[in-house]
């Protein structure tokens, strides 16, 4: 049974990658620090913050499932700032390739949770 966002799958692997990532942006280069780290580190965490405001407010649909929207766009935002990573060479091809295989995955749980949110509406 699901009683806050914290037993949401989304939530649990929305947060951890924004962990990864933080850990990850940790070998960018200094001169990064207020362009690309900061933006994939606010980008990631947006993630999971947004379904967490969201599930605070699921009574209301229309308010709820917006911050599923925003929580998408976080995703696709984070993808495009790994891309940046990816070609500045600050990350490899493999890491890209794992950390938008979650984001993919986190995407599909949100669409998921969008269109079911009536079932953990209780």
């Amino acid at each position: 049974m699901i009683k806050s966002y914290n037993d949401l799958e989304v939530y649990k692997l929305s947060y951890n990658l924004a962990m990864d990532i933080f850990l990850l942006s940790k070998k960018f280069p200094k001169e990064e620090l207020y362009s690309l780290t900061s933006q994939i580190i606010r980008s990631s965490r947006s993630i999971s913050s947004n379904v967490a405001e969201g599930w605070a407010k699921r009574e209301f649909e229309n308010v709820f499932k917006q911050h599923l929207i925003h929580s998408l766009g976080s995703c696709a935002e984070t993808h495009n700032w790994l891309s940046f990573a990816k070609d500045c060479q600050y990350i490899s091809t493999e890491e890209y390739k794992s950390f938008n295989k979650i984001l993919d995955q986190i995407g599909k749980m949100l669409n998921k949770l969008y269109q079911n949110w009536k079932n953990y509406n209780k």
